[in-house]
């Protein structure tokens, strides 16, 4: 229990500085950690990946936070854009995370993973500086909340990997990305933890200590090292150059699209 306990407080501190570095939730390095750790406690592999990304969903709620105070300590926040995206964000969450934890994702996770691919390589060409998109309104903001929701609960995210390559392509600042970023990963992770608690909630197989679809001694380690680390993360995002940060997340985006790609296969 103690080694657990460990890896868990070591995954913790990663996704902390990860989530204040890339306006990310930290969900594309603790899923695959998780599931690593929750193999090597023996939990039953019917549940296994329902759990991670349930444990992950919660997780992300506390890196957002303590990431997201960073960046507005700095103005790098737009809040209007996430108050039109939230409700979106919910609906798609909510329901995203109920369904994932009845149906199979095969599929859809073959469709995440190509875009994942193609995000990253538009990422280290740079491609977005050439015209963009305008910021849509108040429904198309909506829409996008809604599309970033369903994806992100299905893979246990906080929508970095969706948002981020979104709010770039529409010509914003990249270190206001980030920031926005972290804030719309806040209901995001809300709504789909929200999902994966009922959703898991009369499974008999879960482990002790667990709120359905969400592992509490793993949420409460993790939690404990990245609150502290993702105000560090945050920090260096505002000293490192932009071009730097984009090529640092396309790599996590190619990472994360193999290490996705060789389970499913």
């Amino acid at each position: 229990m103690l080694e657990a306990l460990l890896l868990y407080l070591f995954i913790g501190a990663v996704v902390g500085v990860l989530a204040g570095l890339l306006g990310i939730g930290g969900g594309l390095v603790l899923v695959p950690m998780l599931y690593f750790a929750f193999t090597m406690q023996g939990v039953d592999p019917s549940v296994m990946m329902k759990l991670t990304l349930g444990t992950s969903m919660a997780a992300i709620i506390f890196t957002a936070l303590s990431s997201v105070r960073a960046h507005q300590e700095r103005g790098a926040v737009r809040w209007n854009v996430v108050l039109k995206m939230t409700p979106g964000i919910i609906i798609g969450t909510f329901y995203g995370a109920r369904l994932a934890s009845v149906m199979p994702t095969f599929l859809l996770k073959l469709i995440f993973i190509g875009f994942l691919f193609y995000v990253a390589v538009q990422m280290f060409r740079d491609k977005e500086s050439e015209g963009g998109l305008c910021l849509p309104g108040t429904l198309g903001l909506f829409a996008v909340g809604l599309g970033i929701g369903g994806f992100s609960s299905f893979m246990g995210i906080g929508g970095g990997t969706l948002s981020v390559p979104f709010m770039a392509w529409c010509q914003l600042p990249f270190h206001t990305v980030i920031g926005t970023s972290a804030a719309i990963a806040i209901p995001i992770a809300l709504a789909g933890t929200a999902g994966y608690v009922v959703g898991g909630w009369e499974n008999e197989l879960r482990p002790f200590f667990s709120l359905g679809f969400v592992h509490v001694p793993a949420l409460l380690s993790i939690v404990a090292a990245s609150v502290l680390t993702a105000p560090l993360g945050a920090k260096l995002a505002h000293s490192l150059p932009v071009n730097l940060l984009k090529k640092v997340f396309a790599i996590l985006l190619l990472f994360a699209a193999i290490r996705m790609l060789l389970w499913l296969f």
